[in-house]
């Protein structure tokens, strides 16, 4: 997912079905930490893949916790600004630009439409394309998110 420290991986994401290292998600929760504001053992990422693309869900784990909720929805909506107009630095920064989907994402973030909801207990971002392309290429980012966050996320 997704600002600032741009740190870039020497190593590639871990393939779809085998979990990266913990090391690896060490990592990445370390580099999240600067790009997204809210804290990552207080709450988890959700990736649904869908026939059309995909489901992106941040919820705090406490649903009262308003503080978390606040700071996801903010996140969330400047993510989703930025990746309707194929700005993808975030996840990369967290990632890595080898990432698996995020080229591809890139260059066709036009035929991806992206809905943003708020939840309450979070947010949702809903991701819908007619390509198969860009629908694979969501699955494989949705993946590497799942595997790189380890215990921060689920599918």
């Amino acid at each position: 997912m997704v600002a600032a420290a741009a740190v870039a991986l020497s190593s590639g994401c871990a393939a779809p079905s085998t979990p990266a290292t913990s090391d690896r998600q060490a990592e990445v929760a370390e580099r999240g930490a600067s790009v997204m504001p809210f804290d990552l053992e207080r709450t988890t990422h959700q990736f649904t893949k869908t026939d059309t693309g995909g489901v992106q869900t941040v919820i705090a784990d406490d649903p009262r916790d308003t503080a978390q909720i606040t700071l996801i929805q903010q996140h969330l909506t400047a993510e989703v600004d930025r990746f309707r107009r194929g700005d993808f630095t975030d996840p990369a920064s967290i990632h890595g630009n080898e990432m698996p989907g995020l080229e591809t994402l890139r260059a066709h973030s036009g035929r991806i439409t992206i809905d943003y909801e708020d939840t309450r207990d979070g947010a949702r971002a809903t991701y819908t394309t007619t390509s198969t392309e860009l629908r694979n290429a969501l699955h494989a980012w949705f993946d590497a998110q799942v595997s790189d966050h380890g215990p921060h996320a689920t599918r």
